[in-house]
């Protein structure tokens, strides 16, 4: 016989981040990074004994992998490890594998429940037949055939560590490709560790996906979860991605019994929205009239409500909204908003985290000219990607007057595929990536959102000059095989170093050659951040293992780079891929980038997130990142 929850007020596992659900979990303001040491999340910062430079058996010497002997060590003395009895297997991707990109050009061919959690408190909303029920032993919407990180992933970890990692870790991260990584491995199809509800360990992926950006892979993760399988956190969770998606119907699934268990405003709410798109007016009016009058909750809030309430059929209420008063977006508030069609004043949208203007920018509510700048900032996140950029600005062509065609972006962009020659194309492109008004991060994003044109320009010497941003547009988006086409203008002279960089660290093995000498001629001809990154070039070459031991160790010490320190996230980068776990891999790289500016990413942590990834079978999505580290750094 199941007892009746008691409401519960707040959880514990949202400290420091939401209030409450009127508060809204997704109005987070930009992070502020002081220091390269809080790019990772407490506990991961602490440093180890440094290894012994004599005794290279101590140190990662070829940018192979972490010695055997020292990874079981690390194992042992981790008190975050499982009890496995040995390294999980997959069957590891391509050297290059598939990303948001669509698969990188220099790839070959292209059950048993979790303990109940939150105090044992489940959420039975809707009983399904047991033939018709998932399980939560493996949860995810990513298979074999959709670049998935195999059911063993997150193996070598306890549950309890990977969901504090992802509770703590700060996103939107540095890195584009990064977070595109991690959002496979958090989409994975994955068993779930033993000592986690399997409801509550997808709510803390979802939440990360929600943090990230990534609203409707966010909302995907909660659908994969049966709704009588719910637990408390999960309902938070799910409320915040029918939010953040611009959907309240989203809701109505769990609204009754989020009435029963939460003390929030907001449920009776969303049970009275509910009524209304059910074309129940009577009882949604009732129930809006009934919190107003039991909480304090009044203004816009309410109001919010009573519009989604007047979309509804068999309803005549007509509400006016005005942001005059408002100081906050919130979540609710956003989603709403977005879900009726309103503008949001463009100071408020300032007043929330750069996650919020992904999901503005996927609103189909909202006209191209207000979404396109959310899009490109969405692209340079990770969370569009080129594909989707460009069919944006496609829409955004095709729903212009021609008589307004002048002067706008998508024009340049058709320039770009259609004019007759190489040159005029370049032109074209140059238009995009020469606007004054672009910051860094939508500079980046015109990157991307050329990379296709950019791989029909035809690598000529007469273009030696623009050949590094051609080339960084191409592998901003994987286009790894078309960038490396330029190979032969880069070792034309010195103009082109740039160029030799970005193939030397973005394509494959020997697509250039790589020297000592080269760096350094790198190093000396960049100019303004040179040393930031000649730093990460050598980083990204070590971690690679296009550098032999004797190069890495004299490099390390002339470009004051210390690959061989040893911290707590070393180590735990370390044990993920002694047990072969991408995922793992993945997440904890990405807490070692948690900062909006590649100039403030320590490059050591390049090193080590490169050779991680090329070890457990990563190396395409390896050398994007460090591609984008040069571009970006």
């Amino acid at each position: 016989m199941q007892r009746r929850p008691q409401k519960i007020k707040s959880r514990t596992w949202l400290l420091a981040l939401v209030p409450a659900s009127l508060a809204l979990m997704a109005a987070i303001p930009a992070i502020s990074q002081e220091s390269p040491e809080s790019l990772l999340p407490p506990g991961f910062g602490d440093e180890v004994d440094e290894p012994d430079a004599a005794a290279p058996a101590r140190r990662p010497s070829e940018g192979i992998r972490l010695d055997p002997n020292l990874a079981d060590e690390l194992i042992a003395e981790d008190e975050n490890v499982t009890s496995s009895t040995g390294p999980a297997r997959r069957s590891s991707p391509s050297a290059a594998s598939s990303t948001s990109e669509g698969t990188l050009e220099g790839a070959s061919g292209e059950e048993k429940e979790g303990d109940e959690s939150e105090g044992g408190v489940r959420v039975g909303l809707r009983e399904l037949p047991s033939q018709a029920q998932r399980s939560l032993a493996a949860i995810g919407v990513l298979g074999p055939d959709s670049g998935d990180m195999g059911l063993s992933g997150f193996a070598g970890f306890k549950g309890s560590f990977l969901s504090n990692v992802m509770r703590r870790t700060d996103a939107p991260i540095a890195s584009r490709w990064s977070s595109i990584l991690l959002r496979r491995a958090l989409l994975t199809h994955s068993t779930t560790p033993r000592d986690v509800h399997g409801a509550d360990w997808a709510a803390e992926r979802a939440w990360l996906l929600l943090r990230m950006g990534e609203a409707d892979s966010a909302r995907m993760l909660v659908q994969a979860v049966d709704t009588d399988k719910f637990t408390p956190k999960m309902m938070q969770v799910a409320m915040q991605a029918a939010l953040s998606t611009s959907d309240p119907t989203g809701l109505c699934p769990i609204a009754e019994k989020g009435v029963e268990i939460f003390e929030e405003p907001s449920w009776p709410l969303a049970r009275a929205m509910c009524h209304g798109l059910s074309g129940e007016s009577a009882q949604a009016n009732a129930l809006i009239d009934r919190t107003r009058d039991r909480t304090k909750v009044r203004g816009i809030d309410v109001l919010l409500a009573e519009k989604v309430v007047g979309a509804g059929a068999n309803t005549r209420r007509a509400v006016m909204i005005q942001w005059d008063d408002v100081k906050q977006l919130t979540a609710w508030r956003y989603g709403l908003a977005s879900a009726t069609g309103l503008d949001i004043p463009e100071r408020l949208m300032a007043s929330v985290g750069p996650q919020v203007a992904a999901w503005r920018a996927r609103s189909p509510l909202t006209t191209y000219d207000v979404r396109i700048p959310f899009a490109e900032q969405a692209a340079a996140m990770g969370v569009f990607s080129a594909p989707a950029l460009i069919d944006l600005y496609s829409a955004w062509y095709d729903s212009t007057d021609p008589s307004e065609h002048a002067g706008k972006g998508f024009v340049a962009l058709r320039n770009g595929y259609a004019a007759p020659n190489s040159s005029t194309r370049l032109a074209a492109l140059k238009t995009l990536w020469d606007d004054p008004k672009l910051n860094a991060q939508t500079k980046y994003a015109r990157l991307i959102l050329t990379s296709k044109a950019a791989s029909l320009i035809e690598p000529k010497a007469e273009f030696a000059a623009d050949s590094e941003r051609l080339v960084a547009s191409m592998l901003s988006a994987g286009l790894d095989k078309s960038a490396a086409r330029w190979a032969a203008v880069a070792t034309s002279g010195s103009d082109t170093i740039g160029t030799w960089a970005l193939l030397a660290a973005g394509g494959t093995k020997g697509v250039v050659e790589v020297t000592s000498g080269q760096i350094g001629q790198y190093r000396s001809s960049v100019g303004e951040g040179g040393e930031r990154k000649a730093q990460f070039l050598f980083a990204a070459l070590a971690g690679l293992g296009r550098l032999d031991a004797e190069q890495i160790n004299d490099l390390a010490e002339d470009y004051s780079v210390p690959v061989g320190k040893q911290t707590r996230w070393t180590r735990a980068l370390g044990q993920a891929t002694r047990f072969n776990s991408p995922a793992a891999v993945a997440l904890i790289a990405a807490a070692g980038l948690q900062t909006r500016d590649w100039k403030t990413v320590p490059p050591a942590h390049l090193y080590h997130i490169v050779l991680a990834l090329r070890t457990v079978g990563l190396e395409g999505e390896a050398r994007m990142i460090a591609a984008e580290a040069l571009t970006r750094g």
